[in-house]
Order: C-alpha cells, then structure tokens, then sequence
C-alpha cells in the first residue's frame, strides 16, 4: 500500500467576492490557451477584455451571492473523494488546485511539497478533455510543481466522457427530473455544453466529440428510444465562430416547434454562474419569450455517490496504468482527426 498518496482536483475557480472578478477575468483571457498572442499583447488583451466584461460579470455574481459557488462545491466533492479513496493509501490528501483564482496551482504545490506524498494523481473536473480546460491546468501544474520542487511520482486522469460513474450519476438526475415532470409532453432533452471557438475544435481539440459521446452513452443508459434529444452550446462570447447548435437557437427552436425543454449540463460537474445564472435565469427568461411551454433543469453532479466512485475507480486505475490514462476505457477514444488528444501528444 502506498504510504503517503495525493490527489489533485484540478477546476476552472471562480471570484471569491465581487472585487475578484475583475483580476479573475484577467487570469483566464491573459491564458495562452484561452487567447494565443505573444506574451505583452496577450497581456493588453486580457487586461482590456477583463475592463469590459468586469461590471457584467459582476452583475452574474450579485445575482448568486456575489460569489462564485464552484470552490465550496469543489471542497464537498474533495472530501467526498477522500473518503472513498480510504482503503488506497496509508495516508490520503485530496487537494485542489484552482486555473484561473485562488488556491492555484502554485498554492496547491507548495502544500504538497511540506506533505510529501509518495504518488500523486491529478484529477481535472472536466469529463470532457480540452487544451482550453484540463490541458491548460496540467500544463500550469507541471510548472507549479517544478517552481516548487516537488519531485514525486505523477500520473494524471485525461478524460471520462462515457465512465460508469459519470454517466450513471447523469442518469440517476435524469430520471428523477423526468419523474417530477411526469406526462408532460411533448418534451426536448437538450445537453447543454460550453462552448468553444470552432477553430479550436479545427486545430484537433477533441471536446465536442467527447461532449456527444457522452451524450449518447447517457441516452444508451437511460433507455428511452421514445425522447427527442439534442446537444446544443452555451456561453458564446467574442466575435469568432463557435461551434454549434447554440443552446439559444435551441431554445427558439424548441418554443416554434412547442416542445417543452428539460436542459442537462452535460459539461459541468458543479454548480456554478453559467449553471445558476445562465441556465436557470437568463436562458429561463429567453424560453418564456420563445413560447417554450415548459423549462426544467437537472442539476449538476456535484457530490454524488456514483460520480464520486466512478472518479475513485478511475485513480485507482490510474495507480496501476500509464501515466496519461482515459477512465475505464483503451488509453485512446478520440477519433484520429484530433490531433490534439493529450495521449498522442503527450502532454
């Protein structure tokens, strides 16, 4: 048994109070993988981008709180993880590390260098892999961990867009929101994603394949042949074409053709400002215009049972497989035009 083992919950982060916004904005677009520019022009971008969308952003948060929910949430799911992980390790330490607000990488890092663990895995909270998510956050961690000195065994979790866990956990939360809405009819599932520039997606980023896998494996669990089901993504900002449907349209779609709309978020595995705001209020509003008969949300997974073993079951394959490993599956998924998966690349 491994004496001393580490995990490591990789996640976007979210402002803390309302004077974080502003600096939060500007960590994620001065990001090479968020907006690839030279160093200084990168820089002015961010910090111009960050001016700009600060007070609507702002606006989001107030109507949550004034604060992100995505670290409390990440700290329910880490000791949760801990948990699970007892009969592992002598010792268990479930850490998180943060890409774009506190505690970051580099916090994360200087703890575990104190601790001293034997083997560490890294977990992103992302089941789908993208450069922009889990591959940013593995990059900034390999230099977190070097500018810290921790020089410990390492294996890192890619993706789990179709696991048992993942998916049962979306299932459970599907049922029981169909459950709640009984007969009504007629009803669209719509799987709404993040979205992304579709250059990205182009240059090989394996995202919205896995995003639709997902979504079919979810269905495929469910069982039910008879629900008209649809991805969709959400969030687009900037003036770049994203790839598509847009949940919008979608959503207009849905209110022409009367059907009802129950919306899982397929990308997310907390709560979180595009979830409670977005999701809930803005795209609730744009449904009551649209004539959607009906709007219903699953929630996210959060702590639950089944998401939390599946991502046990997943580290501990990872303790015993490559270093580099997709969960509970052959080490590649990804179809061969993206060539940006993290296993052919080695990231």
């Amino acid at each position: 048994m491994i004496p001393k083992l580490a995990i490591v919950l990789f996640n976007l982060g979210g402002p803390d109070g309302l004077p974080a916004v502003r600096p939060f904005l500007f960590n994620l677009f001065r990001d090479k993988a968020i907006i690839n520019l030279p160093f200084g022009l990168r820089h002015l971008v961010a910090a111009l981008i960050a001016w700009r969308r600060a007070p609507i952003a702002s606006e989001i948060y107030r109507q949550i709180g004034g604060r992100s929910p995505i670290l409390p949430g990440t700290e329910a799911q880490a000791a949760a993880l801990a948990r699970s992980l007892s009969g592992l390790a002598e010792e268990v330490k479930v850490t998180i590390a943060m890409r774009y607000w506190h505690p970051f990488s580099d916090e994360a890092a200087k703890q575990l260098a104190v601790w001293k663990p034997d083997q560490i895995v890294l977990v992103p909270l992302y089941p789908q892999y993208s450069s922009t998510t889990s591959g940013s956050s593995l990059l900034d961690w390999r230099r977190a961990a070097a500018k810290a000195g921790l020089n410990v065994p390492t294996k890192a979790l890619c993706c789990y867009p179709r696991s048992s866990g993942w998916v049962m956990a979306q299932v459970d939360l599907l049922r029981q929101a169909l459950t709640q809405l009984g007969e009504a009819a007629p009803l669209r599932l719509l799987f709404s994603a993040h979205g992304l520039p579709k250059k990205i997606i182009d240059g090989g980023d394996p995202y919205q394949k896995q995003v639709e896998m997902g979504a079919k494996a979810i269905m495929a669990a469910l069982g039910r042949d008879d629900l008209d089901w649809q991805v969709s993504y959400q969030s687009r900002v900037g003036p770049l074409e994203w790839i598509g449907p847009a949940t919008e349209a979608e959503i207009r779609r849905a209110g022409k053709e009367g059907k009802g709309l129950l919306i899982l978020p397929i990308a997310f595995v907390s709560e979180h400002s595009e979830t409670l705001v977005e999701l809930d209020i803005e795209y609730a509003e744009l449904a009551e215009e649209a004539g959607v008969p009906f709007y219903r949300r699953v929630p996210t997974v959060d702590d639950h049972p089944l998401f939390i073993a599946g991502l046990a079951s997943a580290i501990g394959q990872a303790l015993v497989d490559g270093e580099l490993i997709t969960s509970g599956e052959v080490r590649r998924i990804c179809p061969a035009e993206c060539g940006s998966c993290p296993i052919i690349r080695g990231i």
